[in-house]
């Protein structure tokens, strides 16, 4: 069984460009948005992915990801329910771990957050100097809640 453990952060500044070592672009949408267990498409780049997601536990929940080949994900997208995130990923690395710092457009535009995974729900680590509040288990802040 696989699982995701991430901690999610609002964004407060623009520090992140300056670090960031890569950056892309990502489509997403559910296919469900139930918050037991959401199905997610994603394009992320030149690659497609589908996922299922359990309910969260904290900052713990049930993943399993596939990828999938990109025109399957792009026709997915097309049935997913409204509106599908657009979103540009930049990954920054910092004190050893790799953070995954999100730009949102459309409805969005304006939010910005930063996740870090996990290796146990406990594990120590360093907040770099992009990061303020903790969304992490809020609702408001889940990707399949950002309508």
């Amino acid at each position: 069984m696989a699982f995701e453990i991430e901690h999610k952060y609002l964004v407060t500044n623009d520090a992140f460009r300056q670090l960031a070592t890569s950056e892309y672009r990502i489509s997403q949408g559910y296919l469900s948005r139930n918050p037991d267990r959401t199905v997610r498409v994603r394009v992320k780049g030149d690659r497609g992915y589908l996922t299922v997601k359990g309910k969260n536990d904290g900052a713990v929940r049930r993943e399993f990801e596939y990828e999938i080949p990109l025109k399957e994900a792009e026709e997915l997208l097309g049935m997913c329910e409204s509106p599908v995130i657009e979103k540009i990923r930049f990954l920054v690395p910092f004190e050893g771990k790799i953070w995954e710092v999100d730009e949102f457009f459309g409805s969005k535009t304006g939010l910005v957050t930063a996740e870090i995974e996990l290796v146990s729900a406990d594990e120590q680590y360093d907040l770099p100097p992009f990061v303020g509040e903790n969304v992490t288990g809020n609702p408001a802040y889940y990707n399949s809640n950002l309508l």
